[in-house]
């Protein structure tokens, strides 16, 4: 190995992989190693100043179409610099030229490299002698439960799992015991890419290919044969989460497998755990009908812990009938305040709009599913919708808030926790569904939307779900307790396996 203090990190595309990588730049720079982010230039204005200003981050820009945008008007500021590569039409390409043009210069230590790279990363940085460690931005308990159903043999209910049935996992928690509801997914609802002129306008939008469609239950985990000669694994999580899954995949991998997270915003989601996050000093505005301010003015307005917050991110989400199913529940739910997150291309499948039965989807516009006339039904005291960008973290640090209705990817769900939110778990895809079980079936912080998702959730779930969800006292106060938790600070199991990484690099 290298005698380099120098790191890499290299995120797959997306936000929700990104962010975490910036925290993890962070928190490797801190233990005194230079640290170099290689990301697509069309990323540049996704970086926040204060990375750029940090003396031993470098922030290196790898066009990733054959016309990348143009290099920013002026250099950072003070401290951290920024490199630009050589146009090339891929961003694999792009990381082979850079690794061809740094050859005179020492070789990083190591790499970080995001599992949903694939088989990319290792290979090449493996043909150039750098060792790679495998990075998760997902929890622990995700790849867990894949590995131990691959090990298990077990696929589908019909050949393996009945009704009724409880597979016990040896090393992990009884309530992580696989049941055929582990098996009663279908197939999410991709959004379709945005039109023309709303291309390379933020994180969601960059040049890359899309995301792996991920693993069939009890198929082998890609990055284990992906990521096999890795020296070692990251996730992002912690051990007061998921220290027994932790451990399951340390034992079974027999390499180090450190919990390095929750890789959340560093000067403020650690800083103080009863205060309001306000995301505009964290992560830019992308686009919304309201304003921070319009946000904070209608919470306070609410009772403490009233309020349910409806959020299944940017790239999946239900189907067309069941948005409409949702809008149905809100309306009938006449004493909840709510605010609903709705983006762009909602309830859309790629290719041409379908036809709907729905009067409130217009199928002449490419925005996709909007409750239409919702809010004047509800009133705007009860409800608010947002269309586009929602301030998450300030909404999810609240104390008018009561609940959450989420996907359970990652991000969201350790954010949440971290503020002592309960969860009502609609998960659509992939790791979701491994999440909703560590939150409603380990955790013990949620209830899951239903019980059967290979069907289409109905009016009638969702009601019930919300009314568990909203008057569930053991369920808030197990979930204030455990955000308590990390209201302390940046979990100091994190900041020592942090510290373990480094010595390792260093001894190695």
């Amino acid at each position: 190995m290298s005698s380099s203090d120098e790191i890499w990190i290299v995120p797959f595309f997306g936000q929700g992989h990104l962010l975490p990588s910036i925290e993890l730049c962070k928190q490797i720079a801190s233990r005194n190693f230079k640290t170099t982010l290689l990301i697509p230039s069309d990323l540049y204005s996704t970086i926040p100043s204060s990375l750029h200003q940090h003396p031993l981050v470098e922030v290196v820009l790898l066009p990733s179409s054959p016309h990348p945008p143009p290099p920013p008007p002026s250099p950072p500021l003070h401290g951290g610099h920024h490199q630009e590569a050589s146009p090339t039409p891929t961003i694999g390409q792009a990381l082979e030229n850079y690794l061809l043009s740094s050859r005179a210069r020492q070789p990083p230590a190591c790499a970080v490299v995001d599992v949903m790279m694939g088989r990319m990363g290792p290979q090449l940085f493996n043909k150039h002698g750098i060792p790679t460690i495998a990075f998760f931005t997902s929890g622990a308990c995700s790849a867990a439960m894949e590995y131990a159903m691959w090990k298990l043999h077990l696929r589908t209910p019909e050949e393996d799992v009945k009704p009724g049935e409880i597979r016990l996992v040896p090393g992990l928690p009884h309530g992580m015991a696989i049941t055929d509801s582990d098996f009663k997914t279908r197939p999410p609802n991709h959004p379709p890419p945005p039109p023309a002129h709303h291309q390379n306008t933020g994180p969601h939008n960059m040049m890359g290919p899309p995301p792996p469609p991920p693993p069939r239950p009890g198929s082998r985990p890609p990055w284990l044969e992906e990521f096999g000669g890795s020296i070692a694994y990251m996730m992002n999580t912690c051990d007061d989460l998921e220290r027994p899954f932790i451990q399951y995949l340390a034992d079974q991998i027999g390499k180090p497998v450190w919990g390095v997270g929750p890789l959340l915003p560093q000067e403020y989601y650690w800083k103080d755990g009863s205060s309001l996050i306000q995301d505009h000093q964290v992560r830019a505005n992308r686009g919304s009908n309201v304003t921070e301010d319009q946000v904070i003015a209608w919470l306070d307005s609410k009772p403490r812990g009233s309020v349910l917050y409806v959020s299944f991110g940017t790239e999946v989400g239900p189907e067309e009938e069941e948005y409409a199913n949702l809008a149905d529940a809100l309306e009938a739910s006449s004493d909840l305040p709510f605010i609903w997150v709705v983006q762009s291309h909602s309830g859309r499948r790629p290719g041409p709009p379908p036809s709907s039965p729905h009067d409130d989807i217009d199928d002449d516009d490419d925005e996709g599913y909007f409750p239409k006339g919702l809010d004047e039904k509800v009133g705007g005291e009860r409800g608010l919708i947002i269309h586009g960008w929602a301030p998450q973290l300030l909404i999810l640090s609240h104390p008018s808030l009561g609940g959450f209705l989420s996907h359970c990817g990652w991000n969201s769900a350790v954010e949440a926790i971290g503020r002592g939110v309960p969860f009502l778990a609609w998960p659509i895809r992939g790791d979701q569904f491994h999440n909703a079980k560590l939150i409603v079936k380990h955790l013990r912080l949620g209830c899951i939307i239903s019980q059967d998702l290979s069907r289409p959730v109905t009016k009638h779930d969702i009601i019930t779900g919300i009314e568990r969800l909203m008057g569930d006292e053991d369920l808030r106060t197990r979930a204030a307790l455990l955000g308590n938790t990390f209201g302390q600070g940046f979990p100091a199991t994190s900041a020592n396996s942090l510290d373990a990484f480094a010595d390792f690099i260093r001894q190695a």
